[in-house]
């Protein structure tokens, strides 16, 4: 299969990348803008493998992305090139809703005009597979409830509403002009190559600095974690088995409140890299104003994916965990120029106030 991975250097997209590309009978077309978060040494390990091929652009640029489609001759899109931070949303949406909502758009549009010059074979072959989130969903209570693939929409972020509106623009692509897609809304992500402004990373490289670890609120607020190499997995299976038209979600039966994270982060590396002077890594724990609109609670029910293309996650929290800190130990060559250069740690998402 001949597969454009869009936003391929990112967290999740190289997960992606490396996942197809081990298979020597998929051709993967990474195309990236090279953000902030897009790092090419996330792809270090298949950067020379015949079958994968790495091109900086926009898609934005619908022509361009037509252009790619022809040459490469491609068999199936995966679509996960997205602005991903709630706190970066909230400091300012506009570039969420530049290339979430617009890069959707006209890459649908280059989509369909690729899709509609195939001949018969291939274009009922066509996939068009867009990665979305579970906060397109909004929140839960505490105390009930849990996500399936019916769930009303309700976003709480610039972040999530912007992807919402994605969604609602592959599902009408879909509905108005034919075009072959499947969807897939996921939990949060957590491994290697994860850009540390994101909670499970930044508490790690906080506590080797000895920096604060902050905890938004009291701490109570509820995400469902799932591995990222599992969601790779998933992410392959949906799109050579799924549906035409369905969408799955796909989450790792793992629900831990925000603090019980971070104390599970200090527990392990008291074990692994013991604090220099003595003390417990918990002691950098400090809690900071919430960020506005932090929705309460994510529970993902992942039956339809287990039940109708077979997949199940293969690592829990605790196996995941471990092996993510264990990453982050032994790959300071990645994270540490991003921690000198680009992120040092700095809190975002704090200003309510509206910024272009």
């Amino acid at each position: 299969m001949r597969i454009l991975v869009t936003g391929g250097a990112g967290f999740i997209g190289s997960a992606v990348c490396r996942q197809l590309a081990a298979n020597p009978g998929n051709h993967v077309v990474n195309l990236d803008k090279l953000t902030y978060a897009g790092n090419l040494t996330s792809l270090r390990q298949i950067e020379n493998y015949p079958n994968y091929r790495f091109v900086q652009a926009d898609i934005c640029d619908d022509a361009t992305m037509l252009d790619l489609l022809r040459s490469e001759k491609i068999d199936a899109v995966m679509h996960l090139a997205a602005e991903s931070h709630v706190d970066r949303s909230i400091d300012g949406p506009g570039a969420f809703i530049e290339t979430n909502i617009v890069g959707t758009f006209r890459l649908l549009n280059a989509a369909l005009a690729y899709w509609r010059e195939l001949p018969a074979d291939a274009k009922s072959a066509f996939r068009f597979h867009h990665i979305s989130t579970d906060e397109v969903f909004g929140d839960l209570p505490f105390d009930s409830g849990i996500f399936t693939e019916e769930t009303p929409y309700a976003p709480s972020s610039p972040y999530s509403a912007s992807k919402a509106a994605s969604d609602h623009l592959v599902r009408a692509w879909h509905e108005t002009y034919g075009l072959p897609v499947v969807l897939s809304n996921c939990s949060n992500n957590y491994g290697p190559f994860h850009f540390p402004e994101k909670l499970i990373p930044l508490v790690i490289l906080n506590a080797l600095d000895g920096k604060p670890l902050p905890v938004y609120g009291k701490g109570a607020n509820v995400r469902d974690w799932l591995y990222v190499e599992d969601h790779a997995r998933a992410l392959e299976t949906v799109v050579t088995k799924g549906a035409v038209g369905e969408s799955y979600n796909i989450g790792g039966h793992n629900e831990k409140t925000n603090l019980n994270v971070v104390e599970t982060i200090c527990d392990i590396l008291d074990q692994k890299r013991p604090r220099k002077g003595g003390g417990r890594y918990r002691d950098l724990i400090t809690f900071v104003s919430d960020r506005p609109g932090h929705d309460r609670r994510y529970a993902i029910d992942a039956s339809k994916i287990e039940r109708d293309l077979g997949w199940t996650p293969q690592e829990s929290f605790e196996t995941g965990l471990a092996k993510t800190i264990d990453w982050y130990l032994a790959n300071e060559w990645w994270w540490e120029p991003i921690r000198s250069g680009r992120y040092a740690g700095e809190r975002l998402g704090a200003d309510i106030k509206a910024s272009a």
